[in-house]
């Protein structure tokens, strides 16, 4: 064999393992990469999810467009009578109610996550509460605001549902996440006083336990925010309420307004709310559930 010939073998040899060795080395830097980014993502333990709140009930497609208002034999998530999740249970008046709905995407300024501590390194364990707002103005107003990116923290706002004058329900913010509903705020219980701190440069408030629910303002109540008295909400504005309510295991004495929560002085929505009213539809589409009763 001549020499030429040799070395050429040789070479290719080399470049073989060498092209080799580059492909393992590349693998493992993947796969390292992979555990990287999967341990960081798991590791982290101040956030966490919430199932207690209103969870979305999406009719069939068709509601969603505006077309037929009847009941689909094929939901696109299906709403069951009478099943039990703990504490409360939706009662046949709960199925026969259909509204429609839409879903919104809010910009990711205007909503954040679910913390498990607060700034002081405490372990939270608040239970969940409700909180009734009011736009103030036309619900798209409110949807073009949340839609808009803002970098100042004290202008970022959002709720987690909007019900429109005509009933319509329209999601806007995931209950597990955060929304920014009420900014300086306190929630007085029968646990007793409570509030979260999770941003330093910002007070305390009730985002991180709250789930906030907007009923769109009437037009004679639109434009003033400090309007004490107006028309009042339309009979599909508190029955999509009721409905929506009914979904969620948290109990009536945890249902508050934005009035009621807010330590500024400045919030008095919802306006012209008839509680009595809205407690008795929303006990028409739920109740306690019967093994519930029975460990009381």
């Amino acid at each position: 064999m001549r020499f030429s010939d040799w070395a050429t073998r040789v070479l290719f040899i080399f470049l073989m393992l060498t092209a080799l060795m580059v492909a393992l080395f590349a693998g493992n830097a993947t796969k390292l990469q992979s555990n990287t980014t999967s341990n960081t993502a798991i590791s982290n333990p101040e956030i966490i999810g919430w199932s207690q709140y209103p969870q979305a009930q999406l009719q069939a497609a068709k509601n969603q467009t505006g077309e037929s208002q009847k009941q689909s034999k094929s939901p696109a998530s299906p709403v069951k009578k009478n099943k039990v999740y703990g504490r409360y249970r939706t009662t046949e008046a709960f199925t026969k109610y259909i509204p429609r709905y839409e879903v919104a995407s809010v910009d990711p300024s205007n909503y954040g996550e679910r913390y498990s501590k607060d700034i002081h390194g405490v372990t939270l364990k608040n239970q969940a509460i409700i909180v009734l707002h009011e736009t103030g103005y036309s619900a798209s107003s409110a949807i073009n605001f949340f839609q808009t990116p803002h970098e100042d923290e004290n202008v970022q706002a959002s709720y987690h549902t909007l019900i429109k004058l005509d009933g319509t329900v329209l999601y806007l913010v995931p209950p597990q996440k955060r929304a920014f509903g009420a900014a300086n705020s306190v929630f007085d219980g029968i646990e007793g006083t409570e509030t979260v701190q999770t941003n330093p440069n910002l007070p305390p408030s009730v985002n991180n336990f709250a789930y906030h629910v907007s009923l769109e303002t009437p037009p004679d109540g639109q434009g003033n925010n400090y309007q004490k008295f107006h028309s009042g909400y339309t009979e599909a504005q508190y029955n999509s309420l009721a409905w929506l309510i009914a979904q969620s295991q948290v109990p009536d004495d945890r249902i508050t307004t934005h009035q009621e929560v807010d330590r500024s002085g400045q919030k008095i929505d919802p306006v012209s709310f008839d509680f009595d009213k809205f407690l008795s539809l929303l006990h028409s589409f739920r109740q306690l559930s019967p093994v519930y009763r029975a460990n009381r």
